[in-house]
């Protein structure tokens, strides 16, 4: 059976990085993980190519070739899915979906044939075994969590590598805690299950073997759900990086706990950790109590973030805005608040009700829901009534983005970031990295309005942090693509 794996385009948003990507000429920022862990449990003698649409178009001759056609996508996604649904109609072709989207929507998603819902481990072999018989059915969910010590690796032979800027790993899925706007413990549960370290190493292997050599994202709901495995998983994952002379730099999600760890924050460190993405949401105390985020109300954010940043990792900052218990100022103290902490790379976005969530229950309950979810963190769309007036929320809301990444802002969060930055990776500078500073130097160091202010961050930091010059030019690419993106949002 010859089947085709597609996953669907995603729209230029904050994380697709679409214009950083020019500067180091890749095609998309990560590979479609779930896809290629799929592909790896179907049966071996089947045939299988995967389309990611991020890198190249979906042709008729591609699609004359499947017998059947796997899809996969995340809210963000949806409409390129439903294009991909609609085309794959139009040749005749089966279609079988899984992944969050249609696992909180699939009733919205009419053209596909079977749906293969929740979390793959399970619900795969039972499509499969129907299949075999010729009796699948259209539908296939369950309530298990599996255990991923027998998730197979992922099939990286179907894809370029070559056309990513990171690739992607996964330990664990899951997270402790209980945010009421999260729809983790939906789709992976409140108990975080965990990859093997033995698993672990095969997996790093396999994409060392691939010819890989530069930055991996891991990519968990929260890294460190599960501490006392984290720290057995970490030394021998040490071992391992420290034997092949250290060929990955690591990025994961975590949360704010982490910061009271020394240990495990000298273990991220010495495993090559630079970055991590933890959720700090506002300064307001009443808006975290009320979505349930008290673990950010027993700290100090900027004792957190400088601590994490003093251990060689740079913290990127999730924030939101919208919550009922927000005051009229919000705006202005998030602006304080994201400035003080020194967070360069600072996802601000309004709060979404994303579908079956604690906060979808609620707002339902309520009679304040509006729409679906587009899930894209920045586009300033509101899905239910705000107790805030609308107009003054989302104006509020772009006057916050605007003044977060002008030049001023932006450069000043990254001086703030490079002082208190003690850079710990070890990484190589590769032909990518020089073109992109050459890119930036002419982009960003000429054109650009903000020129003074590159070439002044670029001196100085040669001169006063050396080690850290390749953060530095990354994050001011990256200014680039936010302020792009922030012009299509605020023109809405």
């Amino acid at each position: 059976m010859n089947i085709l794996l597609i996953y669907p385009q995603y729209p230029d948003t904050f994380w697709s990085f679409k214009h950083s990507l020019k500067f180091i000429a890749k095609k998309a920022a990560f590979p479609p993980l779930g896809l290629l862990t799929v592909a790896a449990m179907l049966p071996e003698n089947w045939q299988k190519k995967l389309v990611d649409l991020n890198v190249e178009p979906l042709s008729d001759e591609q699609l004359a070739w499947a017998d059947m056609v796997f899809l996969s996508a995340m809210i963000v996604q949806k409409e390129s899915a439903l294009q991909v649904i609609e085309r794959c109609r139009a040749h005749s072709k089966k279609v079988v979906a899984g992944g969050p989207v249609f696992t909180t929507q699939h009733e919205q998603f009419a053209g596909v044939d079977h749906f293969i819902l929740n979390e793959a481990e399970i619900t795969l072999p039972l499509f499969l075994k129907d299949l075999a018989v010729d009796r699948p059915k259209p539908l296939y969910t369950s309530a298990e969590r599996p255990d991923i010590t027998r998730t197979p690796v992922p099939l990286w032979s179907l894809i370029d590598l070559r056309n990513y800027a990171s690739m992607a790993i996964q330990y664990s899925r899951g997270c402790p805690f209980n945010c009421e706007f999260c729809d983790i413990i939906i789709m992976n549960g409140r108990v975080p299950r965990v990859k093997s370290s033995t698993q672990m190493q095969r997996e790093f292997q396999a994409l060392y073997d691939a010819g890989w050599r530069k930055s991996v994202f891991i990519v968990d709901d929260n890294f460190i759900g599960n501490t006392r495995e984290v720290k057995q998983l970490l030394p021998p994952l040490i071992e391992w990086q420290r034997a092949h002379q250290f060929p990955f730099t690591l990025l994961t999600e975590v949360s704010v706990n982490l910061a009271d760890d020394e240990d495990l924050m000298q273990l991220m460190s010495a495993a090559n950790f630079f970055k991590v993405f933890m959720g700090l949401e506002t300064p307001n105390q009443d808006s975290l109590v009320e979505c349930g985020k008290k673990q950010n109300t027993t700290h100090s954010m900027v004792d957190v973030v400088d601590t994490i940043h003093r251990h060689g990792m740079q913290v990127m900052g999730g924030f939101i805005v919208g919550f009922d218990h927000d005051p009229e100022n919000i705006f202005d103290l998030q602006v304080r608040f994201i400035q003080q902490i020194g967070v360069v790379t600072a996802m601000v976005g309004i709060l979404t009700a994303l579908p079956q969530t604690r906060l979808w229950h609620r707002l339902k309950a309520e009679g304040r829901l509006l729409n679906d979810a587009t899930g894209e963190n920045t586009d300033g769309c509101l899905n239910f009534r705000p107790r805030m007036e609308k107009e003054k929320l989302v104006e509020g809301y772009q006057q916050l983005l605007t003044t977060l990444y002008t030049p001023k802002h932006y450069y000043q969060r990254i001086n703030t970031f490079l002082k208190n930055y003690t850079p710990t990776a070890r990484s190589r500078v590769t032909g990518e990295d020089l073109l992109a500073f050459i890119r930036a130097g002419w982009r960003l160091g000429i054109v650009s309005k903000a020129r003074f202010r590159y070439w002044k961050l670029i001196v100085k930091t040669f001169f006063v942090k050396r080690r850290a010059l390749p953060m530095a030019v990354e994050l001011a690419i990256h200014g680039f693509h936010f302020e792009k993106v922030l012009e299509r949002v605020c023109r809405q």
